[in-house]
C-alpha cells in the first residue's frame, strides 16, 4: 500500500508542477506571437484544461501525503524535518491556486467572454505572478521530497 500512495503522490507532483512548468517555461513565452485576443483566448482555453487536473492532483497528494504520514512514519512526530517542509510548502501552495482560481481565474474567464481585453490581460497578469511564485515552490518540494530522507 506504502508504494501505491509514494506512486499516487508523485503523481500528483508532476502533474501539478509539471505543467506549471510547461506553462510557464514553454507555453507563456511562445505566446507572444499571437495577438492579446488569440494569446488571451488560448490560455484561458488552457487553464480551463489544466486547473481540473490541478484539484485531482491536490486530492491525490492530500490523500496519500497523510495516509503515508499517519502509516508509514507514525504521525507527526516521526516524520522528518523534510516531511514537514514538505507539508508546509504544499499548503502554501494549495493556498495560493485557491486563490489564483477563485479571484484570478474566474476574473479572466468573464473578461474573456466579455471581450475586456485590458482587463483579461491584467487577470492573466496576476495568474503569471502567482504561478511565478507556486513553481518555484512545486520545484522546491520536489528536491525535498526526492533527497529529504538522505539528509543528516
Amino acid at each position: 500500500m506504502t508504494a501505491v500512495a509514494l506512486a499516487l503522490h508523485i503523481l500528483g507532483a508532476v502533474i501539478w508542477v509539471g505543467g506549471m512548468f510547461a506553462i510557464y517555461v514553454c507555453l507563456r513565452p511562445a505566446l507572444g506571437t499571437l495577438d492579446a485576443p488569440q494569446r488571451l483566448r488560448l490560455m484561458r482555453v488552457t487553464f480551463q484544461k489544466f486547473f481540473p487536473w490541478v484539484w485531482v492532483a491536490i486530492l491525490l497528494l492530500l490523500a496519500s501525503g497523510y495516509w503515508m504520514l499517519f502509516a508509514v512514519f507514525g504521525g507527526f512526530a516521526g516524520a522528518g524535518l523534510h516531511i514537514h517542509l514538505m507539508q508546509m510548502i504544499g499548503w502554501l501552495m494549495i493556498a495560493l491556486f485557491v486563490w489564483l482560481f477563485h479571484g484570478p481565474w474566474l476574473a479572466l474567464k468573464r473578461a474573456v467572454e466579455s471581450e475586456d481585453w485590458p482587463g483579461a490581460g491584467a487577470r492573466l497578469s496576476r495568474i503569471r505572478q502567482i504561478i511565478a511564485v507556486n513553481l518555484p515552490l512545486g520545484l522546491l518540494v520536489v528536491v525535498i521530497g526526492a533527497s529529504g530522507r538522505y539528509w543528516g
